[in-house]
């Protein structure tokens, strides 16, 4: 017996493949993907309003790639980010002082 006798069930019709939403999460997240958007409001040719979304989604090591590492720099949402905020406020202030108390060392001189 040869293929051609088997008929049309020897052979299935493809349908869509199953894809599960871990599947499409990963891809996602492999890749990256990026939702852009305007809402803008006229009044008589006058421009009230602009909000420009811009959504990236990926995963970190994607967004790296990207060239987007904003949450290591944030004090809000890095400890190391903050602490060196903390550093760079705390010697902003000591430099605000000496030059204060050198003020007025050279004033109480006089």
């Amino acid at each position: 017996m040869t293929d051609l006798d088997l008929g049309r069930e020897a052979y299935p019709i493809p349908g869509p493949q199953n894809t599960n939403l871990a599947d499409i999460l990963e891809r996602v997240l492999d890749k990256g993907i990026v939702i852009a958007g305007d809402i803008k409001i006229d009044l008589l040719d006058i421009e009230l309003l602009t909000i420009r979304l811009r959504l990236f989604v990926a995963s970190v090591d994607t967004a790296k790639k990207a060239g987007i590492d904003w949450w290591e720099t944030d004090p809000a949402l890095s400890s190391r980010a903050a602490r060196h905020a903390l550093q760079d406020e705390n010697r902003d202030l000591r430099e605000r002082l000496e030059a204060l108390e050198a003020k007025t060392d050279e004033t109480s001189d006089d």
